[in-house]
């Protein structure tokens, strides 16, 4: 199995190496060949992908499926965001590809790994609940108000008389167009 190892420190005084030695060893205890190492230095958890240019590398190691399983000292490593990190376990999913987490024993390719994943899924599809119910009430609130939804028309004054015209004389709509 391919694994990538993702660490990551806050601050420059501190060091990923810890983090990166005990993933070694996960992986050779697990017979995973480690196919890159990447760190973030210097970057606090909180900084979204393109502040962390080494995030960013996994995620796009990630779409181009060049692991089978991504491996963290601890879950706070990939950020703080809770939608941050249910996004990124969508991610890893919709790749098939495995996550594992050192400090809280996250497998997924055991059962509570895949429970873990599960809850992972279940969140987001609540926020995206949460999101779609906040979005309507809006629109509701917008029509209430009188507000014209939807795009702007690109029809000016000339054009739509125009059109009125052609219509009235007979005129296709598709002609028209």
């Amino acid at each position: 199995m391919r694994a990538v190892i993702y660490s990551r420190v806050s601050t420059l005084k501190q060091s990923t190496e810890n983090q990166t030695l005990e993933l070694r060893a996960v992986c050779k205890r697990n017979n995973w060949s480690v196919v890159r190492e990447i760190s973030d230095n210097g970057i606090s958890g909180s900084k979204g992908r393109t502040s962390r240019p080494g995030f960013d590398e996994l995620h796009k190691m990630i779409s181009r499926k060049e692991a089978d399983i991504v491996v963290v000292w601890s879950i706070d490593r990939l950020g703080r965001s809770i939608t941050d990190l249910v996004a990124f376990m969508a991610e890893l999913e919709a790749k098939k590809m495995d996550f594992y987490s050192h400090i809280q024993a996250i497998d997924s390719r055991t059962a509570a790994g895949r429970l873990s994943f599960a809850i992972f899924g279940a969140i987001a599809e609540f926020e995206r609940c949460i999101i779609r119910e906040r979005v309507c009430a809006g629109l509701v609130r917008a029509k209430a108000e009188g507000k014209k939804l939807g795009r702007p028309t690109n029809v000016n004054v000339n054009t739509g008389v125009a059109v009125k015209l052609l219509r009235e004389k007979g005129a296709s709509i598709h002609s028209i167009a």
